[in-house]
């Protein structure tokens, strides 16, 4: 079955409420898209895969649900596998390991995204287009900002994209910064 953004964005939207969470999807889909321009993949492809893998975390938050809920309505929708395994592959603990290049990217770019998106919300400019990678490679060493998001992936997703670290938040920066306006990471700028 060929994916469909617009039928991945209107999954997303029915099972996620809150900004945030739809965020850090439009996020994560942002960098992934990226990667896939950057890799010579299907960017439309990797995209789906982007915007869904966290959209059964709001109604599922817990492990042992997240994200093997979402991924059973997947499958009940007609998903591929390699869309399914990718998605669970972003959890550490589903027991799937990071195999293709595509399941490596979601993991780099899951956390990342986050991290980079706080970093550019407590600039006085609230914008990651004014955001550098030395900037949020500073902020990494704080471990009182953004404390819950553990460093450690931060450098494995780097490291499992073949990727210095600093690269990877430039990239991820980068490709952020084309849909800095949805978002709503544009600031004053």
């Amino acid at each position: 079955m060929p994916l469909s953004r617009a039928d991945a964005y209107a999954l997303m939207t029915e099972y996620t409420h809150g900004d945030s969470l739809r965020k850090h999807m439009l996020a994560v889909e942002a960098a992934v898209r990226g990667y896939a321009r950057q890799f010579g993949e299907d960017e439309e492809d990797w995209g789906v895969v982007a915007l869904l893998h966290d959209f059964d975390y709001e109604r599922y938050p817990d492990p042992a649900h997240h994200p093997f809920k979402g991924v059973e309505i997947l499958e009940q929708r007609g998903y591929p596998e390699w869309v399914t395994r990718a998605i669970l592959s972003h959890a550490d603990y589903s027991g799937v390991a990071r195999e293709s290049r595509l399941e490596k990217t979601l993991y780099a770019c899951d956390e990342m995204s986050g991290f980079v998106t706080a970093a550019a919300l407590v600039r006085p400019s609230k914008s990651v287009l004014d955001l550098e990678a030395a900037s949020v490679m500073k902020r990494m060493k704080d471990k009182a900002f953004a404390r819950a998001v553990n460093r450690d992936d931060l450098r494995r997703g780097a490291e499992e994209l073949g990727l210095p670290l600093d690269q990877h938040i430039a990239n991820v920066i980068a490709f952020m910064r084309l849909q800095a306006d949805a978002l709503g990471l544009k600031g004053s700028l």
